[in-house]
């Protein structure tokens, strides 16, 4: 069985892991977490990086910090995972979705300025398969009605739009390490923060509203409870494991692009015919590999198409279920405009096997498995 996922592994995991409990400091904020953090800071350009437990908990720490509470909108995207909303929802307010563009999965950045009420308090662009959102009309309309903007970039991390990192356009940008990732710690995060203001109030609401960051930079003597928070703190174990990833981020990088390339190119001849249709990549994105789709042409389809492939030992999947279709949707949000696209375009879409170490020979036999069930 060829699976659809296979979390990345560079060897040096349990080297770290190892030196981590050597170090006697296997909680949050040890030598680990600080790499992982500098190095984010680095590859970015973002002002502060924070490692969390979870990209679910960088999200409600921005929606914290971003002063969201009862009876405040945030507009996002149906076609996402929970947590998007669930950030969002915990802090009392309306999650306000609205339709996706049919060619990158994202949110139409042209029907947002229509769902802002006096009510709306954030954006939240989630960049699909690490495509940018169209940043530059979001940010636009952010400065226009004094909104925040908080990216989900869960799967953004290496992809960029118009040559700036995702994560760092908008006010807040949040990361995914969970173990689906390009780079994983099991479960994990990120929080990236652009303003220089809000760090102090974010590290104290990740140290359970305490000042103990500061603390331990010998900026005060003792620390203390200064306000509310939470513990968004990972283990410094899991911090080992992502840092042997990212110490080879650019390796694992260009070895899933490599796959991503072999499949556009294998599957093209597909998509000319008409047959099926393939990813699309605004020319101001540079993406991260983070998936491959394909859309067939309607649910039944894709259907039969996933049972074949699961017959023929390769274990392909579908995606999101859009959340305004779901129960907790239907209770915590509302859908402004016409669902064009959302349910359609869902309905439509394939995964394919995506993972570091995926074999070129694989790839040859998952796309001749796809051509035998289209007969071509």
């Amino acid at each position: 069985m060829i699976c659809f996922n296979v979390p990345p592994y560079t060897g040096k995991e349990m080297d770290y892991i190892r030196q981590a409990v050597e170090n006697q400091k296997i909680c949050g904020d040890g030598e680990f977490t600080k790499k992982c953090n500098a190095w984010i800071e680095e590859r970015t350009g973002t002002k502060k990086a924070l490692l969390t437990t979870s990209c679910t908990h960088a999200t409600e720490l921005a929606a914290l910090l971003a002063g969201i509470g009862p009876e405040d909108e945030v507009i996002m995207p149906a076609y996402t995972f929970v947590s998007t909303a669930d950030a969002f929802v915990l802090r009392g307010a309306k999650v306000v979705f609205v339709d996706i563009r049919p060619d990158t999965m994202n949110m139409d950045e042209n029907l947002i300025e229509d769902a802002v009420t006096e009510r709306t308090k954030a954006i939240v662009p989630v960049h699909y398969a690490g495509v940018a959102c169209e940043m530059d009309r979001i940010m636009e309309i952010a400065r226009k009605h004094n909104l925040t903007v908080i990216e989900d970039a869960a799967q953004g991390i290496m992809s960029t739009y118009k040559g700036r990192a995702l994560g760092t356009i908008g006010d807040f940008g949040c990361y995914s390490f969970h173990e689906t990732k390009n780079y994983s710690m099991g479960e994990g995060g990120a929080l990236l923060i652009r303003d220089e203001k809000y760090v102090e109030d974010a590290e104290i609401l990740r140290e359970k509203g305490t000042n103990r960051s500061k603390f331990f930079r010998g900026q005060i003597d003792k620390y203390t409870w200064v306000n509310y928070g939470s513990s968004y703190l990972p283990s410094d174990m899991n911090a080992a494991y992502l840092w042997a990833q990212l110490e080879l981020a650019d390796v694992i990088n260009d070895a899933r692009l490599a796959r991503w390339k072999q499949y556009w190119e294998l599957l093209t001849p597909l998509k000319e015919r008409g047959i099926l249709e393939l990813p699309a990549v605004p020319e101001e994105c540079v993406h991260n590999a983070h998936m491959f789709y394909i859309k067939a042409k309607d649910l039944e389809e894709r259907t039969r198409l996933l049972t074949f492939l699961k017959e023929n030992g390769i274990l392909s999947v579908f995606h999101y279920i859009p959340l305004h279709t779901a129960p907790a949707g239907q209770k915590f949000g509302r859908f402004h405009g016409e669902d064009k696209y959302t349910t359609k375009e869902s309905e439509r879409l394939a995964r394919l096997p995506m993972y570091y170490g995926l074999e070129e020979g694989q790839v040859d036999y998952i796309v001749s498995k796809i051509k035998e069930f289209y007969g071509v």
